[in-house]
């Protein structure tokens, strides 16, 4: 199918923000669904596409409870990554980072290790179909012990060779992030790249922390730094990379519009500004859309994108052979 935002990208594009669970196809969610005998109770894309104001992260997040419900053997998580690859290939990305707690996914019997294996083979099969380069990035979650974050970090260790990263997710309003030092310790040590969801939800200060106890080398969303000229100097000095995600951004409450969205006025003032999907099923996107959107709301130009495809291809946590 061709549409205005599957057109040829004017540049190679790089996602580095896009969660496996918001970003599985509504028809697979009701395929794997049906196989394994769960009713949904409604249409599939009801239930894991979000409305475009969800008021909050918290309302966000209750559309990939179903992703989740269905999940939960090997083979679901290796089909639900092909079919990502798929998906980037369509959309002009060249490569790609995605990223899943592998702890969410043991409702059935699954270990740490066979989620990781699971997914890095539904990578690998999909970027040997399509040609497009993957890295893995394993979540660490805030409302979480943080010996269950430090098992996270351990699994990255023991799968080095498959994960690109260590993420921390979830709700940082509630939850700080300094508990779970210990498991970005390790990875620093392991010499594996870390980023950490901030300045989505809470402001500045969940940035600050992000930076200064989990050494973070890019920040997921980020867009609350706008208020704090020392936090903006110290990201753009140390070229710290927001991963920003315009669409998701808006529906979270984030930001109160995409003509509002600050990532125009921060990649104009010299930050290492991305843009990303975030969920592509669940903010119902692609890379395509957002930048068209950007275009329209915002007068983005090809040489915004460019500079944006750049920033992303520097900051990807994958080995530069991949990208």
């Amino acid at each position: 199918m061709t549409t205005p935002d599957h057109a040829p990208a004017p540049v190679p594009r790089y996602e580095l923000h896009c969660h496996l669970d918001g970003s599985v196809r509504p028809g697979t969610v009701a395929d794997l669904a049906a196989e394994q005998g769960i009713a949904l109770g409604a249409p599939a894309a009801e239930l894991v596409v979000a409305p475009a104001d969800c008021g909050s992260l918290t309302t966000f997040l209750t559309y990939l409870d179903v992703p989740l419900q269905v999940l939960q053997t090997p083979g679901a998580l290796t089909r639900a990554a092909r079919e990502l690859v798929e998906d980037w290939s369509a959309d002009g990305v060249v490569y790609g980072e995605v990223r899943f707690a592998p702890q969410l996914h043991g409702r059935r019997g699954m270990t740490l290790d066979d989620a990781i294996r699971a997914v890095a083979e539904g990578l690998a099969a999909g970027s040997e179909a399509t040609g497009v380069r993957t890295g893995l990035l394993l979540c660490c979650l805030r409302h979480q012990t943080p010996d269950e974050s430090l098992a996270v970090a351990e699994a990255a260790l023991r799968h080095r060779g498959l994960v690109a990263g260590l993420d921390l997710a979830g709700d940082e309003r509630r939850f700080t992030a300094r508990p779970h030092r210990p498991a970005f310790e390790l990875a620093h040590g392991a010499g594996l790249a870390c980023t950490v969801h901030a300045g989505e939800a809470a402001g500045p200060r969940s940035m600050w922390e992000a930076i200064d106890d989990l050494g973070a080398r890019r920040i997921g969303h980020g867009v609350r730094c706008t208020g704090d000229g020392a936090l903006l100097d110290r990201l753009r000095t140390d070229r710290i990379a927001l991963e920003t995600c315009p669409t998701s951004n808006v529906q979270t409450g984030a930001v109160p519009g995409l003509a509002a969205h600050p990532a125009t006025r921060l990649l104009a003032s010299g930050l290492t500004v991305t843009v990303s999907t975030d969920t592509r099923t669940t903010s119902a996107t692609t890379l395509g859309r957002e930048f068209a959107a950007l275009r329209e709301s915002a007068g983005w130009t090809v040489e915004q994108e460019t500079r944006v495809q750049e920033h992303a291809a520097s900051a990807a946590f994958g080995p530069a052979a991949l990208r």
